[in-house]
């Protein structure tokens, strides 16, 4: 128990064998349940789990048939922790790379009734561009872009960050089984967690890299998808959020600034295609050009100045 709050710790597995033993180990004594969820490993995790469950009965594990992904791991876990109304649930990584020293941290605005949804924000932390892998900090910081974009908490960085912690209450309104299974999981449930206007905090946590864990990230395939399904997410957070729950002008400005931007691409080519083929640049294509980019941006910065300060109370 923490400050009179059941905690429980879901611990998404996949071939963790290496790590898994110690992260059972340096779990917190007021964490009530620890729930292991093994994704269908191919290693020995479940048997080094099965092993500590014999001598910490505080332990669950589910076993997944089919491999579900991280975002499907975490989802098992939140519905067990729904199932036995835990007050706050936090997901903790397999691999050792969430700091136990930082759970406490994470899971106070929670505990406290002061969020609904608290994340770990890896970037602000000391000399984090020395700590982390320089390619994965510029990667997370163009998602973390993409994200406050897409969310609308403004305030969140570190998107990629899936040491978090989360209220029943919100566990029992969101729609699980909804919630994208893959490494866009906590990017989505950003989106998802802003449609229903619950309350996120950032909380600032140590970087931890090179343990042992064997990342299964690579930036060239996930940024594509992530920027996909933020986009996606965006657009279905606006109509939800902005047109079925409660109107707001902001959406036109939105849905403005998209068409006169993407009608800027094909009036781009066609003034850089006279350009080379003639030497001359058409003067109407390059007023059109410029009205829509200026135009488009312009009412692009309104959207989302409409759209942070309609969210500013989420903090």
């Amino acid at each position: 128990m923490y400050k009179n709050k059941s905690i429980c710790a879901v611990i998404p597995a996949y071939n963790e064998e290496t790590q898994i033993g110690q992260v059972i180990k340096t779990m917190p004594g007021y964490v009530d349940q620890i729930v292991i969820v093994d994704d269908n490993s191919r290693d020995e995790t479940v048997r080094v789990v099965e092993r500590c469950i014999k001598e910490n009965k505080r332990i669950t594990l589910i076993k997944h048939e089919v491999n579900q992904g991280v975002g499907g791991s975490i989802s098992s876990g939140y519905k067990w922790a729904r199932d036995n109304n835990m007050d706050v649930t936090v997901v903790m990584a397999g691999d050792g790379q969430m700091d136990p020293r930082d759970l406490e941290n994470i899971i106070e605005p929670v505990a406290a009734g002061n969020a609904d949804y608290s994340k770990g924000n890896r970037l602000f932390f000391g000399d984090a561009w020395q700590m982390i892998p320089h390619y994965r900090y510029l990667g997370n910081s163009f998602l973390s872009l993409l994200t406050k974009i897409a969310s609308g908490y403004w305030h969140i960085a570190d998107s990629q960050s899936g040491y978090t912690a989360i209220s029943i209450i919100s566990l029992k309104r969101l729609e699980i089984d909804k919630i994208y299974r893959y490494y866009g999981m906590p990017n989505d449930m950003l989106i998802k967690l802003n449609q229903y206007d619950f309350r996120v905090k950032d909380v600032h946590i140590r970087p931890v890299y090179n343990i042992g864990e064997k990342s299964g990230i690579r930036l060239a395939k996930v940024i594509p998808r992530i920027s996909w399904l933020l986009f996606k997410g965006f657009w279905r957070r606006l109509f939800f959020k902005y047109v079925i729950k409660d109107f707001h002008p902001l959406i036109f400005f939105y849905v403005l600034a998209f068409f006169l931007l993407l009608s800027s691409i094909p009036l781009s080519f066609r003034l850089f295609y006279i350009w080379a083929v003639s030497g001359d640049i058409p003067d109407i294509n390059a007023m059109a050009l410029i009205f829509a980019l200026v135009s488009g941006l312009q009412t692009l910065f309104f959207g989302m100045w409409f759209d942070m300060e309609y969210n500013k109370n989420l903090k």
